[in-house]
């Protein structure tokens, strides 16, 4: 297999099948002011920054209260959901073969580092990556779909953008990894319109794909 220099992850639903709870959560929160948070609106705030997409969604369903308050009620609900989070499938196994063969990996999250910690907390592999970027991080001045997050996981990896192939599932994430003139690898999504995802080099159904894509563009 010819394998890539270096690859950059995202984390919920590329790695972790999260976006689900989001979901739940987000809906568990505004169940009360009798409001639906649909698959429309899910698809405008996935993958992005939080606060954003906070705004977002108060601004559509006309939620009484301000971002730091929804995003205080969601976190709530958020820690009791994410404790248990599982693996996308093949994910975990995929991240140990690139590391067994001495491939450099980073993770490029839009989540806050205590949320990231709390999802990895129970997957073994959260030890495998050498660069962690996480959305509340101090130096991280744009989110996804700026490809800040990127260049910076880039830049502690030690490896060119050029260099560096990315998974991602949402079109944020998608057009953030274009744009920072990297490789893009789309995970397809239940979430996400696959027409959506067309800025990425190629589509996978699953991890299992990978080998042959590799030998393909080696």
């Amino acid at each position: 297999m010819m394998l890539p220099k270096a690859v950059i992850f995202d984390l919920d639903g590329t790695l972790l099948d999260t976006e689900r709870l989001y979901s739940l959560a987000t809906q568990e929160m505004i169940d009360p002011y009798g409001k639906t948070f649909d698959l429309t609106l899910k698809r405008k705030v996935m993958g992005g920054d939080a606060r954003v997409g906070a705004a977002l969604v108060i601004e559509s369903l006309e939620l009484p209260f301000s971002v730091d308050v929804f995003l205080k009620k969601r976190s709530v609900i958020l820690e009791k959901l994410l404790v248990n989070t599982q693996e996308i499938p093949g994910a975990g196994e995929f991240l140990s073969e690139l590391r067994g063969q001495g491939v450099p990996l980073a993770l490029a999250t839009s989540s806050s580092k205590a949320l990231c910690q709390l999802k990895l907390s129970r997957h073994r592999w959260k030890t495998l990556f050498s660069e962690i970027v996480c959305g509340d991080n101090p130096s991280l001045r744009n989110p996804k779909p700026a490809p800040d997050i990127f260049l910076m996981a880039a830049r502690g990896l030690t490896q060119r953008p050029s260099d560096c192939f990315v998974f991602e599932d949402s079109v944020s994430g998608v057009a953030a990894a274009v744009a920072a003139g990297m490789t893009v690898v789309a995970i397809n999504s239940p979430y996400v319109e696959r027409d959506d995802l067309k800025e990425a080099k190629v589509i996978i159904e699953n991890y299992r794909q990978c080998s042959a894509l590799f030998e393909q563009w080696g």
